[in-house]
């Protein structure tokens, strides 16, 4: 099954991620409030962008994939206004969320999210659901083993969080059906583009988190 495949030959993507000391703080809580917020508004560039991405590659979606057009309106229909959720996270934690809203992402998430962009309209626009399994994966776990570490440790409460908390459970479910509607993509060349891009946003994706202020040494 090509889920399976596409796990397997995206490992080395996952543990460069696993490794940034970022995640390996965040997941564990030894991080401070402001590198918490900057997380967030590193988060809220990129999500801002989720559907739009999603309405590029489905609109450059030919009939032959039109069970993946009618994935992507299921994802576009649950994905829209989760940034608001950040933008209120941020402004629960102490931050300035109109200011994050004005305001520009750092480069690695400007590239990142530059790459999908150009993927999707010069290359193939199934790769896209290779950012899929990247950032759903990666939110889930920072759900459900980050938020309450971190909301322990910086004695935050439930009202900072809603942006992870609510991917915990939505995401697991999506990777569930993510699973099962990889297993449907047979074309030789789709798959390659999911891999291709799901290899190239895992090494973006940790850029990202790399760029985020954070003094580890503090927090050991």
């Amino acid at each position: 099954m090509f889920f399976q495949r596409l796990v397997a030959e995206t490992a080395e993507g996952q543990q460069t991620l696993a490794g940034v000391p970022q995640i390996q703080d965040g997941l564990a809580g030894r991080i401070s409030r402001e590198t918490y917020i900057a997380y967030l508004t590193e988060a809220y560039h990129h999500v801002k962008h989720t559907v739009p991405l999603m309405q590029a590659a489905r609109a450059r979606l030919d009939d032959a994939h039109d069970r993946f057009r009618h994935a992507l309106d299921e994802y576009i229909a649950e994905e829209t206004g989760h940034e608001h959720w950040i933008l209120n996270d941020i402004r629960h934690c102490g931050g300035d969320p109109e200011a994050v809203r004005l305001g520009e992402p750092r480069e690695a998430t400007r590239r990142m999210v530059a790459f999908a962009y150009d993927y999707i309209a010069k290359v193939n626009p199934m790769g896209f659901f290779g950012m899929v399994f990247v950032l759903e994966g990666t939110s889930v776990r920072l759900a459900t083993q980050g938020a309450d570490a971190v909301a322990r440790n910086l004695n935050l409460g439930p009202e900072c969080f809603s942006y992870l908390t609510s991917h915990g459970s939505l995401d697991m479910e999506h990777l569930v059906f993510f699973q099962k509607l990889m297993d449907e993509v047979t074309d030789p060349d789709d798959q390659a583009a999911i891999i291709e891009v799901a290899k190239a946003i895992f090494e973006r994706f940790a850029d990202v988190f790399r760029s985020i202020p954070h003094d580890r040494v503090a927090y050991v």
